[in-house]
């Protein structure tokens, strides 16, 4: 059994909608997981900021906005009235929910709740025009079997042993369709896997159910060797292992969510990156294996500050980083690059959200110096102990450019370099002409 999960652009518009069935194989069984439709849910984190901030006529309006692009888009996706009238039953539901929110207290769970919406309404309406159509589908509720445990982590079993009936239920059915990113929290409150989470349900389902194969949809094909918005002439990466493609995602390459690659690792279990405007194109495999003596990909990841902490006290002070991390533990805020030297350490973070806090307590330990506009490039390919010239060749790209930081031997598939933001698009195109 295949996973399939779809971007917001794929099912973006009532014609790419239907198109989904030019991909997927109403003959074989397959879970396909939707994510909600392009836009809605940043409309949605509009309405829900409105509730927050206690100004709900600007919800209101924001809601009614809206439910009128969703008047139009059931207007087009369908063409039998009665499924018309279907749609538009399910787009009432959903629309009265968010506008009875404003009659209750508003909190994160509210929130939560509004976030939900767009993949509720996505998956119900394509199971709907599936019905139009004649295609037998089962429309699966991800918050029936997808749940977090208290430190956000997915709880694979829970999703197996929760999933699995609902699948085998239907045997005579060979498409199931479900939402991306919606989850039920340790509460089982609704909550998400952040924005991107679709991918990672998909993972999820396909690490549950030991899916043969998962296949990320997008509208790109595939996971390029460089950013094809900055640079000219990049090109879509053949095979990459799991460890590679977690680097490019966590560093900047947006086709796939961060975390997406871990619970397909685990079960190595195939990952194919494909492009739903070009289904022909080869795309991306994502798998244990990787090709050696090469290098791979750039990706770049902005919002990055940095922070150095200098004390004469730390040469052989012992405990001395483990009391530095317990900072950023205690606020928790995640630590992307780490130097260090006798006398020093500088180390990055993309959370500022308790900087001034975190900047406080590190008083303490000596003098604090913080750059901020800053922005991590990674170089992804086989950097293995026993490779020379790769850093070489990086490092020679990049002469020109003031570098704040450099990491390299953390990993054998990662060379990272910090430097000034505004600095990004020249370093991206100098590395692909001297890499590539």
């Amino acid at each position: 059994m295949k996973v399939l999960k779809f971007g917001g652009t794929s099912v973006g518009s009532p014609v790419r909608m239907k198109k989904l069935l030019d991909i997927i194989n109403p003959n074989e069984r397959q879970i396909v997981v939707l994510s909600a439709v392009s836009g809605t849910t940043n409309n949605l984190v509009e309405i829900g900021q409105a509730y927050l901030t206690g100004d709900k006529t600007k919800a209101a309006e924001l809601i009614q906005i809206l439910k009128k692009k969703y008047e139009i888009f059931i207007n087009e996706l369908f063409s039998n009235p009665g499924y018309l009238a279907q749609g538009q039953e399910v787009i009432d539901y959903h629309f009265a929910l968010l506008s009875n929110l404003s009659n209750d207290l508003f909190t994160n769970i509210e929130e939560k709740l509004i976030l939900a919406q767009g993949e509720l309404i996505s998956t119900t309406l394509y199971h709907i025009y599936l019905k139009e159509i004649g295609v037998p589908s089962v429309l699966l509720a991800a918050l029936d079997f997808m749940k977090i445990d208290e430190d956000n982590e997915p709880i694979v079993d829970y999703i197996t042993e929760h999933i699995e009936p609902l699948v085998n239920a239907h045997s005579d059915i060979n498409l199931f369709i479900t939402q991306g990113y919606i989850c039920r929290n340790a509460f089982g409150e609704i909550d998400n896997l952040r924005r991107g989470g679709s991918d990672y349900t998909a993972s999820l389902i396909g690490a549950a159910i030991r899916s043969e194969e998962v296949q990320i949809w997008t509208d790109i094909d595939g996971m390029h060797n460089n950013d094809p918005r900055i640079v000219n002439g990049t090109k879509p990466i053949a095979q990459l292992s799991f460890d590679e493609a977690a680097e490019l995602a966590y560093f900047g390459a947006k086709i796939l969510h961060p975390q997406s690659v871990f619970p397909a690792q685990k079960y190595k279990i195939p990952v194919r990156l494909l492009n739903t405007m070009d289904p022909k194109a080869p795309g991306t495999l994502i798998t244990n294996d990787s090709e050696k003596d090469k290098i791979k990909s750039i990706a770049a990841k902005d919002g990055i500050t940095a922070i150095k902490v200098q004390s004469s006290r730390m040469l052989l002070a012992h405990g001395f980083l483990r009391r530095l991390f317990e900072v950023f533990e205690r606020y928790k805020t995640s630590i992307d690059l780490i130097t260090t030297s006798e006398v020093a350490v500088s180390l990055t973070i993309d959370d500022t959200t308790y900087l001034d806090l975190i900047i406080q307590e590190l008083n303490s330990f000596g003098s604090v110096d913080i750059d901020k506009d800053q922005t991590i490039v990674c170089v992804v390919g086989d950097f293995g102990a026993e490779k020379h010239g790769y850093a070489a060749r990086v490092l020679e790209a990049l002469k020109h450019i003031p570098l704040r930081m450099i990491s390299y031997g953390g990993s054998d598939h990662n060379l990272s370099l910090l430097l000034n933001t505004a600095d990004k698009v020249e370093a991206l195109r100098s590395l692909h002409n001297r890499l590539f």
